[in-house]
């Protein structure tokens, strides 16, 4: 399996992902009507701008939140395999929880933590 396979493979993602778009841009009901371009909240009309800016701080919270979240989801599989692969296991295990400190140590260093 060398570079054949993953021109394959690229090719299908492509054709893929655009025939789905043409399908579903082919099949899909178009709708003109000026409500559909208004900003929706909760069946209010909005008061003052829409577009407003939020500080970058609350999104690198919540980045941060997914990244750690997701890593908690590499844990499961570890602990359903740890018995049949031994010490081997808990090896990796440090390793991947030590890298995992070093991330959360750099974005406390960097202030990325602070709620302000």
């Amino acid at each position: 399996m060398g570079s054949e396979a993953i021109i394959v493979f690229l090719l299908a993602g492509i054709v893929l992902v655009a025939g789905a778009n043409f399908l579903s841009n082919l099949i899909s009901h178009k709708s003109d009507n000026p409500q559909k371009r208004e900003p929706y909240e909760s069946g209010m009309v909005t008061i003052g701008p829409t577009w407003v800016q939020f500080k970058v701080g609350y999104y690198l919270f919540a980045i941060l939140f997914l990244i750690f979240d997701v890593e908690v989801a590499f844990l499961i599989p570890w602990a359903v395999v740890f018995k049949d692969v031994g010490f081997v296991a808990i090896i990796e295990i440090f390793i991947f929880l030590f890298i995992l400190g070093l991330g959360l140590l750099y974005a406390w260093k960097k202030g990325a933590l602070k709620w302000e």
